[in-house]
């Protein structure tokens, strides 16, 4: 296969700081651009850091996959429409500009229990999210669908999440007796189960929570 061209928005998040890595270590992709409003702490000659507003976008170079890890949570938003603004137009909006850049298979990462009918806000937005990107065209769509997340949001500079904290203690107690797709689940698994399946993607594609946890 030709060297790919990858895109990850989000990625100095918890998911998207590690599907960055991988796709830097992976020989197969030639160079990988990063749209966000700061640039990660990170430098690597296939990098490409993109500073940008997400509510304008510029035009992109010609990709062949790209990945959509942004996110946030209603706290730190500090609304409802501001929290809509990230997780679904934001996303949606580098969806759409990827697409138009010739990138014909997409990763998104969503949440456990995203419906776009759910009287959730959250996991309403996650949904609408997944319906939106359906339709834009895509050869290949692969939606990972995590369980609460484990890893370090601290060095991130990011606020811990009361949901993750809870839920990586009851991990610890009682992980083992949950089912799969209950237990918490470790932002690098996503994101190798993500970089895993998105280039051989032929169709749209949900990844539960409980296929991304390692066997």
């Amino acid at each position: 296969m030709p060297p790919r061209t990858a895109l990850v928005a989000g990625a100095t998040g918890l998911v998207g700081r590690e599907i960055l890595q991988g796709l830097l270590a992976d020989e197969g992709v030639a160079t990988v651009h990063v749209l966000a409003r700061r640039a990660p702490d990170l430098r690597h000659p296939k990098l490409v850091v993109h500073l940008v507003d997400f509510t304008r976008l510029p035009a992109l170079p010609a990709l062949d996959e790209a990945y959509l890890a942004l996110g946030t949570t209603i706290k730190v938003a500090g609304s409802q429409p501001a929290f809509r603004a990230v997780d679904l137009d934001a996303n949606l909006a580098v969806a759409r500009a990827a697409r138009a850049a010739g990138a014909t298979r997409l990763g998104v990462v969503s949440a456990m229990g995203a419906d776009s009918q759910s009287a959730i806000f959250y996991n309403r937005v996650k949904g609408e999210l997944e319906k939106a990107v359906d339709g834009l065209g895509y050869e290949g769509v692969v939606i990972a669908r995590p369980s609460f997340l484990l890893g370090d949001r601290q060095s991130l500079g990011q606020p811990e999440r009361t949901g993750e904290k809870i839920a990586a203690g009851v991990g610890r107690w009682i992980g083992h007796v949950l089912p799969a797709n209950l237990r918490p689940i470790r932002a690098a698994d996503v994101a190798r189960a993500l970089l895993r399946t998105v280039p051989q993607a032929k169709a749209a594609q949900v990844l539960l929570s409980g296929d991304m946890q390692p066997a």
